[in-house]
Parts: C-alpha cells; sequence; structure tokens
C-alpha cells in the first residue's frame, strides 16, 4: 500500500501521468483478482501466482486499512465505480468480520479454516447452481469465473472473469439486469 500510495502522491504532487497509470492499473488489477475478496471484500495478505488469482487466503486488518484509504483516495481522484465499491465492501468487511464487541479489531483472519487453506473462499459451479436462481447462477459463474478451469485444487476461487458491460452483452441483459443479479449472488 505504501508504494502505490507513493504513486498517487507522485501523480497528483507532480503530474505523472506514468505513476497514474501504473497506480491506476495496479488498483485495477487487485480489485478485480482472486486477492480481493470478492463476495466478503477485504483483501488477502498477497497473491501465491503471477496472475493475482489464487490468495494466501490470511487477512490483515495492517494491508486492508492502508488500503481501504488508499482506494479512497483514488476514488476520490477519479470517481471511478470500482474503487468506491472497493471501499464501501472493504469497510463493510472490517466492521462485520474485524471489530471485536467491545470496539476494538482484531488483527488478522487466519488463511486455514477447519485445517483446510482457504475452506471457505472456495467453490464449485454445483454450490453456486445449488444456491441461486437458474438466472442468477448463470450470470454469477460467468462473472466470477466459473465457467472456466478450476484455479484452485479442485475448487474456483472467485475473480473477476469478465467485466460487467461484455458480460451483459454476451448474455443478452441490460448491464443494470446484470449488476442485480451478481448482487443477488454475492448476498
Amino acid at each position: 500500500p505504501d508504494t502505490l500510495a507513493f504513486l498517487l502522491h507522485h501523480w497528483q504532487n507532480d503530474g505523472s501521468e506514468q505513476a497514474g497509470q501504473m497506480l491506476l492499473s495496479t488498483l485495477q488489477a487487485m480489485a478485480q483478482g482472486g486477492i480481493n475478496d470478492q463476495l466478503g471484500g477485504g483483501f488477502c495478505r498477497y497473491s501465491t501466482d503471477d496472475h493475482w488469482l489464487i490468495p494466501h487466503f490470511e487477512k490483515m486488518l495492517y494491508d486492508n486499512g492502508p488500503l481501504l484509504a488508499l482506494y479512497a483516495d483514488a476514488w476520490q481522484a477519479t470517481r471511478r465505480p470500482l474503487f468506491k465499491h472497493v471501499c464501501e465492501r472493504t469497510a463493510e468487511w472490517a466492521l462485520r468480520e474485524m471489530q471485536l464487541p467491545d470496539g476494538g479489531f482484531c488483527s488478522s483472519l487466519d488463511a486455514d479454516s477447519e485445517g483446510e487453506e482457504g475452506r471457505f473462499y472456495v467453490w464449485t459451479p454445483d454450490e453456486v447452481n445449488a444456491l441461486l436462481a437458474p438466472d442468477t447462477a448463470v450470470a454469477f459463474r460467468a462473472r466470477y469465473g466459473l465457467d472456466g478451469p478450476a484455479n484452485f485444487e479442485g475448487h474456483w476461487h472467485l475473480w473477476q472473469a469478465e467485466d460487467t458491460d461484455s458480460l451483459a452483452r454476451r448474455l443478452g441483459l441490460e448491464p443494470r439486469e446484470l449488476r442485480r443479479h451478481l448482487s443477488r449472488g454475492r448476498d
């Protein structure tokens, strides 16, 4: 986060278009990739592959706090809806998952759940089909990569495999209708 904050300040204060391009493309890739929890919000500690699809499933508050501030600054500078969405989802996650009853915050969530790394972060198409209405399941599977090959030990870790505009066209839906399907699916 500190390196990305440096790029933001270099772009804003010195007018470096190269710094701005590096910052914005990195923030977009992080938001759309598997390092960002597409369902629950918040960012995992780091990626274990070259494409940022499979994270080490640990989430650290000391990563997410600075990333929340960075995405808020980036949203303020660009007004990109994706950055606003990341801010909202990260803040919701921190309050829901990390805040203790007395108001303090936990420092991290372990990568292992019930003895398995990523157990609560991976899915199968059959699980998605069982939970969602058919039209919503089709949209959800396509958006989050479940129509492609499994990407984590025979399961699918979610990432934004296709942007909403092209997916809406491919499925014959209005973008607003697709966003409703995806929101219902995430919920």
